[in-house]
């Protein structure tokens, strides 16, 4: 007989085990037991809050008398609430809702908190108690900036916001200098930087909406530009007297820094000279013209110009020359227009009220009065004639005047004299 058919006759003739065996392997085995997990891996934030969530089943005929979640089990040794470990106070709690839902909350999570949990179910039977595994596997890990450093005006630039493990499903947003980058939020852990220009340089970090309070460390950008905004001072100020030194300075804004400044003439094809700052000293009529310095870094060069006068001793003349002559031409004019006003003022005394002319004025007075006139033109004195003028407030008033002029006493001529209240004037004469 073969040794297989031998076998079989042993098990045949076997006694069955007793029934209460077979229960308790059914109950250990855990057939009637269960616990699933929301998610079995984990990526959180350094310092974010993560839930762990999941169900759980147990024989009918058991009471559940206590859960609690444990990390990283030993076996055979009965695993620690995790409450009751010091370094997780304070930062675990639990939620169990009597549809056999179960959850933990872990606070503040830090790289330290990288485990397996476990949900450890207890019953009323010592020795009818489960453990879930395999449990959940928290991985904590931080934002992190990946940026090429340093670039060339004119190319394009990726940033990526990386993390050591996969979170789910998170939505970056970046920022420059402290700021948003822009008002729309990314979607994929990528800044792409079409055509790098000088004002892309700069700071850049990465955050992940919901935890905008944990951002990346902030990486520098930077941007390799040639020369521009490239100016040339002149000092000292001001008017450049023959004989005197100068200095001609050149900046500009640069990265790399300018390595070398080189100094040309207007109309020179050699250098005139090199450095930072170009020296003329005991300065000349031939130094007057247009300079420009060439500023040079290792992307480009930039030009920037100034030109420069000199005046000479000659010069300096012919400019108090012409001055004294403007100011006395501006003197010849004002008498001449000194001269003209007065001849102005004679002719018009020449041209006055003759002996037959009659003259009118009006008179305004402050109040009632009379006034004696004598008119006298060469009349002897027993020739003598008055006129009475009276001047009222309310209106004006018409008031003859005699006046002898020589002439007889039937040949008497009266002027009309009209008064204003304003003030008392000339009365007329002839």
């Amino acid at each position: 007989m073969s040794l297989l058919c031998r076998l079989l006759m042993s098990l045949r003739m076997a006694p069955p085990p007793p029934l209460v065996f077979l229960l308790m392997v059914v109950g250990a085995s855990g057939a009637e037991w269960s616990v699933k997990y929301k998610q079995q891996e984990i990526c959180a934030l350094n310092g974010s809050t993560v839930f762990m969530n999941g169900t759980f089943t147990y024989p009918e005929r058991l009471t559940v008398t206590e859960t609690f979640w444990a990390v990283d089990p030993v076996p055979k040794v009965e695993p620690t609430d995790l409450i009751k470990v010091p370094d997780f106070s304070g930062r675990v709690e639990y939620f169990t809702a009597e549809q056999k839902h179960f959850s933990l909350k872990l606070s503040n999570v830090m790289k330290e908190d990288e485990h397996k949990y476990l949900l450890r179910i207890k019953t009323n039977e010592e020795s009818q108690k489960y453990l879930g595994r395999p449990g959940v596997k928290l991985s904590v890990t931080e934002l992190q900036v990946e940026s090429p450093g340093e670039v060339t005006k004119g190319e394009t630039a990726d940033l990526m916001c990386k993390t050591t493990c996969s979170l789910t499903d998170p939505t970056f947003i970046w920022y420059k200098n402290g700021r948003p980058l822009t008002t729309k939020t990314l979607k994929n852990n990528q800044l792409h930087l079409q055509t790098v220009s000088s004002e892309d340089a700069g700071r850049y970090s990465c955050a992940v909406r919901g935890s905008e309070h944990l951002p990346s460390t902030a990486q520098t950008l930077r941007v390799r530009y040639p020369p521009k905004s490239v100016s040339v001072y002149v000092s000292p100020s001001g008017e450049i007297v023959e004989g005197s030194s100068v200095n001609l300075t050149c900046s500009s804004d640069a990265n790399p820094p300018v390595q070398n400044y080189t100094w040309f003439k207007e109309g020179g094809s050699s250098p005139v000279g090199s450095g930072h700052t170009y020296s003329i000293t005991s300065i000349s009529a031939d130094h007057t013209g247009l300079y420009y310095c060439e500023a040079l870094n290792a992307v480009g060069a930039q030009n920037g110009s100034v030109r420069i006068s000199v005046q000479t001793a000659q010069s300096r003349s012919a400019v108090w020359i012409a001055a004294v002559g403007f100011l006395l031409l501006l003197l010849l004019m004002v008498l001449i227009c000194i001269y003209r006003m007065k001849k102005r003022n004679t002719r018009a005394d020449h041209d006055g009220p003759t002996q037959d002319d009659v003259l009118y004025a009006n008179a305004t007075p402050s109040r009632p009065v009379e006034t004696a006139v004598h008119v006298a033109f060469g009349a002897p004195d027993d020739d003598v004639q008055y006129a009475t003028v009276k001047h009222s407030r309310s209106r004006p008033v018409e008031t003859a005047v005699h006046v002898a002029s020589g002439a007889p006493d039937d040949d008497v001529q009266y002027a009309t004299v009209k008064h204003c209240r304003s003030r008392l004037v000339e009365t007329a004469q002839l």
